[in-house]
Parts: structure tokens; C-alpha cells; sequence
């Protein structure tokens, strides 16, 4: 499981703008999504390499009998054909973006 942290010394104040660029320096096609509390994504695969990343919220995410809590900053690469579910966690919406590789 790659989950990567926001360092903001290398990548300036986090931000939308600055997280969706880093993202798609990294290559990735970038959407924003906003997930309410009790949003659940049972355990599903995708047939593209990703990266969740959020911007706020707390967001749960379990891949390969691993599970983590992602929060402002966090990044989790999900690569394709991965099973992996998500759910938000708490009382605040989860704010997120959705990378998927080129």
C-alpha cells in the first residue's frame, strides 16, 4: 500500500490547486468529488491505475487486507485490478480528489 503525505516543503500550502497539480504532474487526469458523511463504497476494483487524495474530511479506505484512514494531505495509490473499498468516516464531508493514470 502506497499512501503518501502531503510535504509541505516540497509542494508549497496545500490546496486544491496545488494537490490536482501535483497530481497531474505525476500524469494523472484529475476530478473532484465531495462524499457526505455515511458514504460507503463496498469492495470493488477499477481497470485504471488511481490515486485518492484528500482535501479535507476523514476518508477509510481498505485495500489488501489493510485498511487506513486517509485525512487533508493523504494520498493512496489504488492500482488497477485492486480490490479496495472506501468509506467516510465521522461527521464531515469528505472532500477528494480522483486521480486516474493516462
Amino acid at each position: 500500500m502506497n499512501l503518501m503525505h502531503w510535504n509541505e516543503a516540497e509542494d508549497g500550502p496545500l490546496s486544491e490547486a496545488t494537490m490536482r497539480r501535483k497530481l497531474q504532474d505525476l500524469g494523472y487526469s484529475v476530478s473532484r468529488y465531495v462524499y457526505p458523511p455515511g458514504t460507503y463504497f463496498s469492495p470493488h476494483t477499477h481497470g485504471v491505475d488511481k490515486i485518492d487524495g484528500v482535501l479535507a474530511g476523514r476518508f477509510r479506505m481498505g485495500m489488501e487486507g489493510v485498511s487506513v484512514v486517509l485525512e487533508a494531505g493523504d494520498m493512496l495509490e489504488v492500482p488497477r485490478g485492486v480490490l479496495h473499498s472506501a468509506e467516510v468516516v465521522g461527521s464531515e464531508a469528505v472532500v477528494s480528489l480522483d486521480a486516474v493514470k493516462y
